[in-house]
């Protein structure tokens, strides 16, 4: 069995139920499930094959719990992390503030992270403006002020979710070689799922 590892981590944070699985969905296995949701507990993992110039890296990409109880676990799974997306709802006011809270926090411990800011749901806003809670211009002067790039996806349509990605990928802090030590998690190299307490 030929092990796989991963070269550049990548971890999803924001409030529960901003819509990060979705996000990880939409972009590894191109579909949107359609709820009722159940939280991710604790952290899922998956791991996405991608090209870089000539080599094939592997994405690994953690995708935590959104709930406030979880927030000391969601530290041991940013922890070296390359790139982070930290995930607000457009419609949830709430949900920016927790975004920034977690830019604080990557801010103190993970300061070699990049940061991607990404507003979510944004079919539901484009369908009815008055559902809209956050200003696109307010974000874009946080994303700005904090040195992140900014993106509004929409994980239903799929609107924007490659370009976020393509973003992550192309960061000048991924390696470019799989020479790099990578961590091996013991699976197949067909197996691109893999979970860790995850309530499905």
């Amino acid at each position: 069995m030929s092990a796989m590892r991963v070269d550049a981590k990548v971890v999803m944070l924001g409030k529960e139920s901003v819509g990060k699985t979705s996000l990880v969905e939409r972009y590894v296995h191109h579909r949107f499930l359609v709820g009722p949701y159940q939280n991710t507990i604790g952290a899922a993992f998956v791991a996405k094959p991608i090209q870089v110039g000539e080599k094939v890296i592997t994405l690994g990409i953690w995708d935590t719990a959104g709930s406030e109880r979880y927030e000391a676990m969601s530290r041991i799974y940013y922890r070296g992390a390359r790139a982070a997306i930290v995930c607000y709802d457009l419609t949830d006011s709430s949900s920016f503030q927790r975004a920034r809270f977690w830019v604080k926090e990557l801010q103190n411990c993970e300061e070699h992270c990049k940061i991607y800011l990404c507003g979510t749901k944004n079919d539901l806003v484009e369908g009815d403006r008055s559902l809209r809670q956050i200003d696109y211009h307010d974000a874009q002067d946080f994303a700005e002020e904090i040195g992140a790039q900014h993106f509004e996806t929409s994980s239903k349509t799929g609107n924007n979710v490659g370009n976020i990605f393509l973003s992550v990928k192309e960061t000048k802090s991924l390696p470019v070689s799989t020479e790099e030590t990578g961590v091996d998690l013991g699976q197949k190299k067909d197996s691109y799922f893999y979970s860790c307490c995850h309530n499905n």
